[in-house]
């Protein structure tokens, strides 16, 4: 999950399984799976951003929790 902003600065965790698309219109809308929406004040890149980082983070983790071979 991702930390965003909605436009009245209430934080709120994004659980990125339940997204269905994005738009800039210009601010950045979110549509889910439900189809429910909500606008945040962070920009496209910035999701973007934000949302590659934490599935690196999440493969990295799978990598270290991997058992390493004996020899």
């Amino acid at each position: 999950m991702i930390l965003l902003t909605k436009l009245n600065n209430q934080k709120i965790l994004l659980n990125l399984e339940t997204v269905k698309y994005v738009e800039a219109v210009p601010d950045t809308l979110i549509f889910f799976t439900n189809g429910e929406s909500v606008m945040v004040k962070e920009s496209l890149d910035v999701l973007s951003d934000a949302v590659l980082s934490y599935q690196a983070s999440v493969f990295k983790r799978s990598q270290d929790d991997r058992p390493t071979s004996i020899s």
